[in-house]
């Protein structure tokens, strides 16, 4: 199964890819003001960050992934964490006062933590909220630390309507069939509070296929746990109507509407779909 387009822009958002970057056992060196960073694998396979001797981090996998300039201040930022894809690293910031080296880490154990990206007066963490989701902004500056700035909130594109939906802007994953704005409405409707919940599920998406009637249907899973509460929905463009379901821990899955009111062809879809992970 592949990602789908939302999930891919939403991992890109939350973290600098661990696989672009080569985790071995040399150690590196990195030249800033006037002295030099190290990361360096002890005997226990964990990373070691250290500034002339001067431990900042450590984990499994950590490496430095740019310096820049903020308020007059240079900034090494480093990716550090467990490894593996269960979560994004943390950041950790490195900078220099008249008292020596300083550091600060963001995420202090959470997932899902935004990389940075700097200006020239602050480093933002900005989040790649899901539907349903609201989630912080929060800034950096040198002299202020770690502030909030604000709630970033997921929004569907303004004016879009059941006339703008095609099956095959989703060939690569239907949670991006939230962005249309009648879509993401009926699906609040129906889903409530857990829409963002719902949403998780389809982010590992294996396509998007057309029924007879014209109505189109994804199902998909929870990043690194499928097979738990995979996720099917389905969009009849035609009726103006959304079909949503999500397993449980019992032999049939939750569904939105009722299964009772579900169309023939929409209720095979989706036993096929998720009856075989059950």
């Amino acid at each position: 199964m592949k990602s789908s387009a939302l999930f891919a822009a939403f991992a890109l958002a939350l973290t600098t890819s661990t696989s672009a970057q080569t985790q071995d056992s040399e150690p590196q060196t990195i030249p800033f003001e006037g002295g030099n960073f190290t990361v360096v694998e002890n005997a226990e396979g964990e990373k070691v960050v250290a500034y002339e001797g001067k431990e900042i981090a450590r984990n499994y996998v950590a490496f430095h992934d740019r310096t820049v300039e903020v308020a007059g201040t240079k900034v090494a930022i480093f990716a550090v964490g467990d490894g593996g894809n269960a979560c994004s690293p943390e950041v950790v910031l490195a900078w220099k006062t008249e008292a020596g080296i300083q550091s600060t880490v963001v995420g202090d154990g959470e997932c899902d933590i935004p990389s940075a990206a700097a200006t020239a007066y602050n480093i933002f963490f900005v989040p790649y909220p899901l539907p349903g989701q609201t989630l912080p902004v929060r800034t950096w500056h040198p002299d202020y630390g770690l502030t909030m700035h604000g709630n970033l909130a997921y929004t569907p594109q303004p004016g879009t309507d059941w006339s703008d939906l095609d099956v095959k802007q989703f060939e690569d994953g239907i949670v991006a069939a939230f962005k249309n704005e009648v879509v993401y409405k009926a699906a609040q409707q129906l889903l409530g509070d857990g829409m963002s919940e719902f949403s998780t599920s389809l982010l590992v998406s294996g396509g998007t296929e057309s029924l007879p009637s014209g109505a189109f249907y994804a199902s998909g899973c929870v990043p690194h746990a499928c097979s738990i509460s995979d996720g099917f929905m389905a969009i009849d463009a035609k009726a103006k109507k959304l079909y949503f379901a999500q397993q449980t821990d019992k032999s049939e899955p939750k569904t939105w509407p009722a299964l009772a009111g579900w169309p023939a062809e929409m209720k095979n879809a989706m036993t096929k779909a998720l009856a075989p992970q059950q």
